[in-house]
């Protein structure tokens, strides 16, 4: 099986799966251009080192034709585009959790506004 994504003006808007021998014979005539895509490609890796266009592409994600890449929308203004793996990186490092906020089922997360306040800062500690 294949996966592949229809691609109008560099946003994925559809996704199909389809046996590559007989996507050929797929009827589409509405406007945009398929792409094949691979479900186990992230961020330019592959588990059998056949990485393919550097992300399997979801609705909603960019086709840049220059790197031949799909790209995820951007999640936070801040976050700059890792050239390499073609995903979205933090401007400031996520914290290591210590063995006891995993215990408690800490985790972090992105809080745009602390860090539009201090950029050294941006992590933020949840306990749920």
């Amino acid at each position: 099986m294949g996966h592949f994504v229809k691609v109008l003006d560099g946003i994925v808007v559809r996704g199909i799966v389809a046996e590559p021998e007989f996507f050929d014979t797929f009827i589409d005539d509405s406007p945009g251009e398929w792409i094949q895509t691979s479900y186990n490609t992230h961020g330019g890796k592959h588990p059998e080192n056949r990485p393919l266009r550097k992300n399997f592409a979801c609705i909603g994600y960019t086709y840049d034709k220059v790197r031949d890449a799909f790209i995820p929308p951007k999640p936070y203004e801040s976050w700059i585009l890792d050239e390499e793996t073609c995903l979205w990186e933090p401007p400031v490092e996520m914290p290591i959790l210590t063995e006891e906020e995993i215990s408690l089922k800490k985790y972090y997360r992105w809080d745009e506004d602390a860090y539009q306040v201090d950029n050294t800062t941006g992590w933020v500690l949840i306990t749920p």
